[in-house]
């Protein structure tokens, strides 16, 4: 069935999911912050653009967010010309970016007051998942919401799970964010020590891949971390941002996590060195001097 969406924050991954919608058949408003991207997408996706969020969000159903972190949204959401100043009782927000457990129960209660309907639903895959439309989204949401939106969120992914409550698709975003930082440190060491070694690393990671070590990160990024490429991908600010919050939260909750602690140190070397907007692979730059 189609339905009244907007989309609202057109970035890496935000084109292609609101792109995905469009491609369902839905019909689809955009709003973005920068008017060229807008435009290039109706281009691209047919669709219209709106000139604010109340705009895109007055007359749609579903309303998706996918903006940078927890002030940009409140933004998209709460100011004078936000969403939720023009969503309709009835109509439901799904906010797909990563932010505080904290700004995700805020919004649910505002939302809440005005007879709308909220889920967080942060998402992993990249940027190559949002373009394929593959990605992984965790929900935090009341059941009836989750079983309303979970068909339109099926159009930009291949796993969507209703985790708990509103916080608890971020809490799940939080694990994810903080085992990729361990994984992917514990890739860089190990093919640096390859390279040390004398080993043909491509080698390395045939053979181990095939085994226990085998990963995401090995499978994805390990070639591409051996030639010294990271102009792609999940930039290093994105996630320090992310661990930011996962610390944060951890603070609250009493969770001891001295490993993403000091991973999140390693990649403010690796913005040291100009590589704030490098892929999160780059950890491996800062071993090789790069």
């Amino acid at each position: 069935m189609s339905e009244k969406v907007a989309f609202i924050g057109l970035g890496v991954m935000g084109y292609h999911m609101a792109g995905h919608l469009a491609k369902a058949g839905h019909q689809v408003t955009v709003f973005n912050r920068t008017l060229a991207k807008a435009e290039r997408w109706t281009t691209e996706f047919g669709g219209s653009r709106a000139a604010t969020p109340a705009t895109a969000a007055q007359d749609a159903r579903f309303v998706f967010t996918c903006v940078g972190n927890d002030d940009d949204l409140r933004q998209v959401t709460l100011a004078e010309d936000g969403a939720l100043q023009s969503m309709k009782p009835g109509a439901i927000l799904v906010d797909n970016t990563t932010t505080s457990a904290e700004v995700a129960r805020e919004l649910d209660r505002v939302a809440g007051q005005r007879g709308i309907a909220f889920l967080d639903a942060p998402v992993s895959g990249g940027q190559a998942g949002a373009e394929q439309g593959k990605l992984t989204v965790m929900v935090g949401a009341e059941p009836q919401a989750f079983a309303k939106a979970s068909p339109l969120i099926e159009a930009y992914a291949r796993a969507v799970r209703l985790m708990g409550p509103v916080g608890s698709g971020q809490l799940t975003k939080m694990v994810n964010q903080i085992c990729i930082a361990g994984l992917v440190e514990a890739l860089a060491e190990g093919l640096h020590f390859a390279k040390a070694a004398g080993l043909d690393g491509q080698a390395v990671l045939e053979v181990i891949g095939k085994g226990a070590a085998q990963s995401w990160q090995m499978d994805n990024r390990g070639s591409t971390m051996l030639e010294g490429r990271f102009d792609f991908g999940f930039a290093v600010n994105w996630m320090r941002k992310d661990l930011a919050i996962a610390l944060a939260e951890s603070r609250r909750n009493g969770a001891h996590l001295p490993v993403t602690a000091l991973v999140d140190q390693l990649y403010a070397e690796v913005q040291s060195l100009g590589g704030g907007r490098w892929d999160t692979s780059s950890l491996i730059a800062r071993l090789e001097g790069e």
